[in-house]
């Protein structure tokens, strides 16, 4: 069984920057991990997955200003979120993908493709 923990949400001014941590009980090492984000009303999308091997993708809303990364020996996965925007204020969820060793930091993002999740933390960017 797999658990997933987000924490280091907050609030935050535009421009600022915020470390969302997701701690892992379980493994994830040959698993795809990703940071999703979902605003009321809105639907959950992808913002960044890494793979096994350390390679990456983002959404093209936060390219450039967010870092994903992961430290297998602490099986934690980091979001670094810089030059943040009120258009940044969501839910963040950490998620395992479904399958070991899938090709997820190419194509699109899909949802279907990670199996748990966390139960989020809440970033608001705002003046």
């Amino acid at each position: 069984q797999v658990q997933l923990v987000e924490s280091g949400g907050g609030s935050v001014q535009p421009g600022g920057s915020l470390r969302l941590s997701c701690a892992a009980s379980g493994y994830t090492k040959t698993y795809c991990m990703a940071w999703f984000r979902q605003a009321p009303g809105k639907e959950r999308l992808g913002v960044a997955v890494i793979d096994q091997y350390g390679s990456t993708k983002y959404a093209d809303s936060v390219k450039g200003r967010f870092i994903i990364s992961k430290d297998n020996a602490q099986n934690t996965l980091y979001l670094q979120m810089n030059s943040l925007r009120p258009e940044d204020t969501s839910m963040y969820y950490c998620a395992r993908g479904r399958f070991s060793s899938t090709d997820c930091a190419s194509g699109d993002f899909d949802i279907r493709d990670f199996a748990y999740w966390g139960q989020g933390t809440q970033v608001t960017v705002s003046s």
